[in-house]
């Protein structure tokens, strides 16, 4: 389930690290957690529903392997994706 528009403008303005930013791993990143929340609440109500799970844990392992390239290339921005990803 991709997510709505509005939604994805929203946490791309949050994760951007420039101005134009749309493919960075930080707002990739940013994205694929909206999605894998999004299909976390769909799959606590639908649990019958495979497809979706697979689809979650696709996005979960691109996930990581996005978070560790970030975290091999440039480990102060890892850190401060890691602060901003965290619920307060």
């Amino acid at each position: 389930m991709p997510l709505e528009k509005a939604a994805k403008d929203k946490v791309i303005k949050k994760f951007k690290t420039h101005e134009g930013d749309t493919g960075s791993p930080e707002v990739q990143v940013g994205i694929l957690s909206a999605e894998i929340d999004q299909l976390t609440n769909h799959l606590k109500t639908h649990k019958k529903d495979f497809s979706s799970r697979r689809g979650l844990l696709r996005k979960v392992g691109l996930r990581r392997r996005l978070l560790r390239y970030l975290e091999k290339e440039n480990p102060e921005a890892a850190e401060e994706l890691s602060k901003k990803l965290k619920p307060n």
